[in-house]
């Protein structure tokens, strides 16, 4: 069942990112910047065991700064966040940082620093689908959850288009029993809308101890439901 789906999808996903690279030509940057970080990985996992179908956080420097294991001692985590990446550098480094871990879960935060530097939200979206088909490709049962592109003040002015992207997300995970989308956004907003910024370090971006609270008790539920579920 997987692999009609698939074959339908995959069809689909390169004719969404064909449309979307016409209209948002912006080159990704060299992943290679982030070679001594995948190398540190390498040799930590040479020396250490990682458990049995983690929950795999993977993304950028909010995935990374996030003290996983601390947050959800009761889960089997594992941790391959690595700071300033762009959805581009995820897929590029996912034969090294995600799939052979064989993980239940995928718990994804990325697209942030990908609309930092002017990407726009369709072609944030069309990378998502791309890192999705890939995972699905080799490990087709596994969920994958999408943690929504952050409000902070220091890009404010970013902020309609990074939720464009959002709810564009939301839309395409609806889509597949597998995929699930965590509003981690909501709660870091105050009644006037505005980014509450008790809730973020003094450079108004990445998230404070505190920050990081609110987003462990609004994640629970979501990711409750994507490791309990069964796709079909």
């Amino acid at each position: 069942m997987y692999m009609v789906a698939g074959r339908v999808f995959v069809v689909a996903v390169l004719l969404v990112v064909s449309a979307v690279s016409a209209k948002d030509a912006r080159v990704d940057p060299d992943p290679n910047r982030f070679a001594g970080e995948i190398k540190a990985f390498a040799e930590w996992d040479s020396k250490n065991a990682a458990p049995a179908e983690p929950v795999l956080f993977a993304g950028s420097s909010s995935a990374r700064m996030w003290r996983t294991h601390e947050s959800f001692p009761d889960l089997p985590v594992v941790n391959r966040g690595f700071g300033g990446s762009h959805i581009s550098d995820i897929i590029h480094y996912a034969e090294k940082v995600v799939l052979p871990y064989k993980p239940k879960v995928i718990v994804f935060y990325a697209g942030d620093n990908d609309i930092a530097v002017g990407k726009s939200a369709e072609r944030v979206v069309g990378d998502y689908r791309k890192f999705v088909t890939l995972v699905h490709a080799q490990l087709p049962a596994v969920r994958i959850v999408f943690l929504t592109i952050k409000p902070s003040g220091q890009r404010w002015s970013l902020w309609p288009e990074a939720n464009k992207a959002n709810k564009l997300i939301e839309g395409f995970c609806k889509q597949d029993s597998r995929l699930f989308f965590a509003d981690l956004a909501t709660p870091l907003l105050d009644a006037e809308g505005k980014p509450k910024a008790e809730l973020f370090l003094a450079d108004q971006l990445h998230l404070n101890p505190q920050g990081y609270a609110v987003w462990t008790e609004a994640l629970r539920p979501t990711l409750a439901k994507a490791l309990t579920s069964q796709p079909h």
